[in-house]
């Protein structure tokens, strides 16, 4: 199976640049509900993912940082506890499930690195069970 199948565009995905403050992904992610988000650069290709915990622990351990000032703190300033690894368009199930095991979505990259959308473990999931109803029937 192509893991094409799986994909939810670029277009449809929000992301946010690395040259972003934190309070605008603070923000977008409050909005959209979301507890991570991946990051891009300004070439378009994937740098990692953001999480919320990377933003605690930010807030934790710089003590003169609060959220008004959160404005002034660029993305590329905070780090990442855990490297979320993109899979390219081409890999294989079984690359794109060992990462979805451990993710909530898997960055899906071309040859040059360029983020062209995610894969949610939720898809993957519905599938399988949709998959395994349909073998009872």
């Amino acid at each position: 199976m192509n893991i094409a199948f799986f994909l939810t565009p670029k277009s449809e995905v929000i992301f946010e640049n690395l040259e972003a403050t934190m309070r605008q992904v603070l923000e977008r992610m409050e909005y959209h509900g979301y507890s991570a988000i991946p990051i891009i650069d300004n070439k378009g290709r994937y740098v990692g993912t953001l999480t919320e915990g990377d933003l605690l622990w930010k807030l934790k351990n710089t003590p003169e940082l609060n959220f008004k000032n959160t404005e002034k703190v660029k993305l590329e300033e905070i780090p990442r506890k855990i490297k979320h690894k993109a899979v390219t368009i081409n890999s294989d199930i079984e690359s794109l499930i060992s990462l979805a095991v451990s993710q909530n979505f898997v960055p899906v990259i071309d040859d040059n690195g360029i983020f062209i959308g995610i894969i949610k473990r939720s898809d993957i999931i519905n599938y399988c069970y949709n998959g395994m109803c349909e073998a009872k029937k």
